[in-house]
């Protein structure tokens, strides 16, 4: 994978079918640059791709990719929670959008809120709203790009317990090595490429050693 001319993954072989699968690594190892790869925001410069046996690039017949970035302003667009998941329900007519927006923003911690201004809610709240509204969508794959990092202890935990009690496959980049502990699965990125593959607590011993 290139960019800008520069090499940022290469030679990098993986199949990956654990329903919770953690990447790991230092910054600047790779493992953004391949989270954005599975939902298309990169196109790979060589090699072949396919997320649940698709082309992230296939647009409507591709697979739906669920992306929550670390700084939920990124993807928090509209000015409130109840518009903001109203807009990831486009598809239903207006009654039924409205409806299912609130049952949304329910389970997630969020009843009562629907009407503040987002940006008055703390920040575990508004990563709890991007999740939501990745959610409101039915994704077939969810990744999470360092998704507790911007938080509390607290919120971290309460984050990652959500993300990790979905029932739909989970991609997790992080730091957090107990929340990574937790995982099926774990992918280990170093300069580009992977580094080690397999049992959570196996691949997370073999960065402590790398790192010592």
């Amino acid at each position: 994978m290139d960019v800008d001319g520069r090499s940022i993954l290469r030679d990098v072989t993986l199949t990956l079918c654990a329903p919770r699968c953690a990447v790991i690594g230092a910054n600047g190892s790779g493992k953004s640059t391949f989270a954005r790869l599975l939902n298309g925001l990169r196109t790979p410069s060589g090699g072949r791709l396919r997320v649940l046996g698709r082309d992230p690039q296939g647009g409507a017949s591709g697979p739906r990719v669920g992306f929550v970035f670390t700084n939920p302003e990124a993807q928090i667009l509209m000015p409130t929670p109840l518009e903001d998941v109203e807009l990831s329900l486009r598809h239903l007519p207006r009654g039924e959008r409205r409806e299912r927006a609130r049952e949304v923003l329910a389970a997630h911690g969020l009843a009562g809120l629907e009407d503040v201004p987002a940006s008055t809610l703390s920040g575990g709240q508004r990563q709890l709203l991007a999740i939501a509204s990745v959610l409101a969508t039915a994704p077939d794959l969810v990744v999470a790009d360092e998704p507790t990092t911007l938080l509390d202890l607290r919120n971290a935990r309460r984050v990652g317990d959500l993300l990790l009690g979905l029932d739909v496959p989970l991609i997790l980049l992080t730091h957090d090595l107990e929340l990574a502990a937790r995982c099926d699965e774990a992918v280990l990125f170093e300069d580009g490429t992977v580094r080690a593959v397999g049992g959570a607590a196996t691949v997370i011993d073999e960065y402590r050693r790398s790192c010592a």
